[in-house]
């Protein structure tokens, strides 16, 4: 194998790589050897048909397989040779002008990671915001349980249902008059007005009594997820069995009790620890800015522009889906255009962070467990039907790209926990709203300030900013060479695994995530039930 660098500019890496046709005849042989004991042909004992005849049934797909296996080891060889650390995988191109027989010429375009100087990590000044829970705290979440736990009482059979009232119902729901599955229920709680079920069901049972049976008729939505019912017309025999008023919920033992509960003490308690872990939550986020600022502003080294740009996109995307659901989508696509530069850099910053958290924590020791990564990838295969699952499992235990994007938030959250470790930290006691103020202010720092020695941006309006633009890009804990495919299309990314920054898997295909239920019950899809 002959390597020829053609490019060395910054972080962009480009070499010209010859593979004799020697190598690629050589390999086609091995693997002729390996599979003539299997191959049958009439007229020759098993295990006995020649070489030649071997490659005249199967050369092809011979020299495919050969081809490709030798130069994913060329690639492979040629970033061990260089102590290359590719960015994303590398674009490797065969020549257009290659046949069978001759050499292989190769053209590989990769950008690398920088080299960064691992960061000592005392020295860390950080404040922990704590809040305290008093029982006021603890009696305000009870009432407002008790405010969203509606409680209804049987009304008078004369009572015409109105919105607000529960009724208790049978109903059969047929499509051009034949039942379909899922249409039918006994004993349906529904509340009109609530919104639960699908567009004009509520909205016809207004006025019914207890004992009452009517026939109404609905036109399924477009968007309904089983495909078979949507916009079709649907008629719904309906009998009411009860009609039901809201009632006072008093917040005593017996309404604990109705949760399933011992008492009142053990829901006070529930309610305590749960205003716990969420204020416990909002001090761990004002910490990790305060630590991410800290190692922002004291590091500055060029970082790939194609994780950048794919960062970029990331953010981009989901404030362009924020702007259009704005009441003048138009006004908030203009507003987000005039501060993309600002959002450039805001990815910089994000993916200069995660490269530093990686270099931290490769150089300190952090890791993910084998029994974490098996826990991830179990909760990770719930988001697929059933039948998928296993498929799943198997498609990123065998994809090492797959199995890092999936590895990568869990990382970045143990590197972070070990900074806070080694960190000076000194804690104040704040009410919620000072805590969340804090949180508040330091994402604009963050926004303002999105890279060390850049010049200052303008602050982005908070309701357009995109979902943890202050955290860094997730960290990998091995950011080393990955392999590169050969001419092959790469398969489509689980979603599982789909962060943008990162090279897309190649091996199989991981299975779709699960559909929604193809059963069609009158209510609404869970999505847009309130």
């Amino acid at each position: 194998m002959q390597i020829v660098e053609t490019t060395n500019e910054g972080l962009k890496r480009g070499y010209s790589v010859t593979i004799s046709a020697k190598d690629i005849s050589a390999r086609i042989e091995n693997e002729v050897k390996k599979i003539a004991p299997q191959v049958r042909m009439p007229g020759f004992r098993p295990g006995k048909v020649p070489a030649n005849l071997v490659k005249k049934m199967h050369g092809a797909a011979l020299h495919s397989d050969a081809l490709n296996a030798t130069v994913q080891e060329s690639v492979d060889s040629l970033l061990r040779e260089k102590e290359l650390r590719p960015a994303i995988r590398p674009d490797v191109r065969l020549a257009d002008d290659y046949a069978e027989g001759k050499d292989a010429e190769l053209t590989v375009e990769l950008e690398i990671l920088p080299a960064i100087e691992v960061p000592a990590v005392e020295g860390l000044k950080l404040e922990r915001l704590t809040v305290s829970i008093s029982d006021e705290k603890v009696d305000e979440a009870l009432a407002e349980l008790a405010k969203n736990q509606k409680s209804f009482k049987d009304a008078p059979k004369t009572r015409k249902a109105a919105e607000g009232d529960q009724l208790i119902i049978d109903f059969v729901g047929k499509v051009d008059g034949e039942v379909f599955e899922g249409g039918s229920a006994e004993n349906q709680p529904l509340e009109i007005g609530a919104g639960r079920f699908i567009p004009g069901f509520e909205e016809q049972l207004a006025g019914v009594k207890t004992g009452e049976e009517k026939t109404i008729t609905v036109t399924f939505p477009e968007d309904y997820p089983a495909t078979h019912l949507a916009g079709k017309e649907a008629s719904f025999d309906v009998t009411v069995q009860q009609v039901k008023v809201p009632g006072e919920t008093t917040v005593d033992e017996d309404f604990a009790k109705s949760l399933g509960l011992e008492g009142l003490d053990q829901l006070k308690g529930l309610l305590r620890g749960q205003l716990e872990q969420e204020t416990n939550g909002l001090t761990r986020t004002q910490m990790k800015r305060q630590l991410l600022d800290q190692l922002a502003g004291a590091h500055d080294f060029a970082v790939p522009p194609s994780m950048v740009e794919a960062e970029f996109n990331q953010i981009w995307a989901q404030l362009q889906q924020e702007a259009a659901k704005e009441e003048d989508p138009e006004a908030a696509l203009k507003e987000i255009e005039d501060e993309k530069d600002d959002y450039r850099a805001i990815a910089e910053r994000r993916v200069r962070l995660g490269l530093l958290l990686s270099e931290i924590g490769q150089a300190n020791g952090v890791a993910v467990t084998d029994q974490e990564m098996q826990m991830l990838v179990m909760q990770a295969a719930q988001q697929y039907r059933p039948e998928d699952r296993q498929r799943f499992m198997d498609f990123v235990r065998q994809d090492p790209m797959a199995a890092a994007q999936l590895r990568a938030p869990l990382y970045e959250d143990k590197v972070v926990d070990f900074l806070f470790d080694k960190a000076e930290v000194t804690e104040r006691e704040v009410t919620r709203e000072e805590l969340e103020a804090a949180i508040e202010a330091e994402e604009g720092a963050a926004e303002a300030k999105p890279a060390a020695k850049k010049p200052a941006a303008k602050k982005a309006p908070a309701k357009k900013a995109p979902a943890k633009k202050e955290e860094a890009a997730p960290a990998e804990d091995k950011p080393a060479a990955k392999k590169a495919p050969a001419k092959k299309a790469p398969a489509k990314k689980p979603a599982a695994a789909a962060k943008a920054e990162e090279a897309k898997p190649v091996a199989k295909k991981a299975p779709a995530k699960k559909p929604a239920a193809k059963k069609a019950p009158a209510k609404k899809p869970a999505a847009k039930t309130e």
